[in-house]
């Protein structure tokens, strides 16, 4: 993320526009049975903890400069695959373990993560695939080019994503920011008790909401130039992991 204070304070308004309207949207359905209810609360408190990163990292830039720049979604005590290259990368999630879970600095891997779990945090991807099962509440993607991700959740939220394809299944309108040439295509992962998976995490219904894409960069009543759904003549066949 750029150093300069002006793109700071933008982005920290744009976080605070796009937390407006997630809230906007779930007031509308705010029964704490849903199960999608405690997963977008926890989706909307990272975007506040977000902005406040970016806030502190806007007074951070001026007094010390860009080499004290961090991400605001990184989460450095959470578990996950960094700093790999040319690596196939596999985790299976049972119990206790669904929690947050983080990707880092990857070129060139694949990664296969059965199960449920938590949060998917994606940070510096280039030239991976990306193969997940369902995760129970949101994916925040940042600074991934050339990638594949098939993955399954109740919120997604992609920035900075350049010539990336990503097959999906969730719960509520895919987010993407500053980002360009990315294609969406309905879900295809199987595995030795997927369908279970998907039951628990509410995800088992296909309602094609991967394909109402919502860019945060036009604001245009025409389509935007940066995102488009993929042809079905260039969609891969259902992955077994």
């Amino acid at each position: 993320m750029s150093a300069d204070p002006t793109t700071q304070r933008k982005h920290a308004a744009m976080i605070e526009r796009l937390s407006n309207l997630h809230q906007s949207r779930v007031s509308n359905k705010t029964d704490p049975k849903d199960p999608s209810f405690e997963s977008t609360k926890s989706f909307l408190l990272l975007f506040t903890n977000s902005k406040q990163a970016i806030d502190t990292k806007d007074k951070d830039a001026i007094e010390n400069g860009p080499e004290q720049q961090q991400s605001g979604y990184k989460v450095k005590d959470s578990p996950g695959f960094r700093n790999k290259e040319d690596e196939m990368l596999t985790k299976e999630f049972k119990g206790s373990e669904m929690g947050e879970f983080v990707l880092a600095d990857l070129t060139n891997c694949e990664v296969r993560l059965k199960g449920c779990f938590r949060t998917l945090f994606i940070n510096r991807l280039q030239n991976c695939k990306i193969y997940a099962g369902p995760v129970l509440g949101s994916i925040l993607t940042e600074e991934v080019e050339g990638c594949l991700f098939v993955v399954a959740s109740h919120q997604i939220r992609i920035h900075h994503a350049k010539e990336t394809d990503f097959y999906l299944r969730c719960r509520s309108r895919p987010i993407i920011e500053q980002s360009v040439g990315v294609r969406f295509a309905p879900y295809r992962l199987c595995y030795d008790g997927i369908e279970s998976d998907l039951r628990e995490s509410n995800l088992d219904d296909d309602t094609r909401i991967w394909a109402n894409v919502d860019d945060f960069q036009w604001l245009r009543a025409v389509q935007s130039p940066n995102w488009s759904i993929l042809p079905e003549s260039q969609r891969i066949d259902t992955v077994k992991i």
